[in-house]
């Protein structure tokens, strides 16, 4: 069986940040790596939840709507994947995802999508304050991030091949 593309990058030598993962015709995989991957520092699971209620309302309320296809979380819990259609250009995702976490660690109110069992599938799961602290730590990485530091580095997409 063929190892997918995910698993060909060194998770070792991965660093937080907003890296292209792949291309597939016209939907483009970004890898919003929040964490350092084996280290034992993790997104909770209620807080990488709401997390994701933010992210996803943020994103597909924003003025890319159209080219937004999924964001949500990574099951390692290390951070998220974003699909957007190639109509966007690196610059422009990464200032969706700035601007996505600027407003969900400025969020106050009723979590949106989670006001009840009928809107969300573990409505138990979910932690606010825990979202907001995740959001402003990842806006803090990507405060200087630029399109050049989107390509993993060698010694990350090298180590393996797909």
């Amino acid at each position: 069986m063929d190892k997918i593309a995910s698993f060909c990058i060194n998770h070792d030598y991965l660093m937080p940040g907003l890296y292209v993962s792949r291309q597939d015709g016209d939907v483009i995989t970004y890898d919003l790596r929040m964490v350092k991957p084996n280290q034992g520092t993790y997104l909770d699971d209620d807080g990488m939840h709401s997390l994701e209620h933010l992210f996803a309302t943020f994103m597909r309320n924003s003025q890319y709507r159209d080219a937004v296809v999924y964001v949500g979380p990574m099951g390692c819990r290390t951070g998220f994947y974003l699909l957007v259609r190639d109509l966007l250009s690196p610059c422009e995702v990464l200032r969706l995802v700035q601007d996505a976490c600027a407003k969900s660690a400025a969020f106050e109110g009723e979590l949106p999508g989670a006001a009840t069992s009928a809107e969300c599938g573990n409505v138990q799961c979910h932690d606010l304050n825990k979202a907001k602290a995740y959001a402003l730590a990842y806006g803090e990485i990507l405060a200087n991030w630029n399109e050049a530091k989107m390509e993993y580095p060698p010694e990350v997409r090298d180590s393996y091949e797909v």
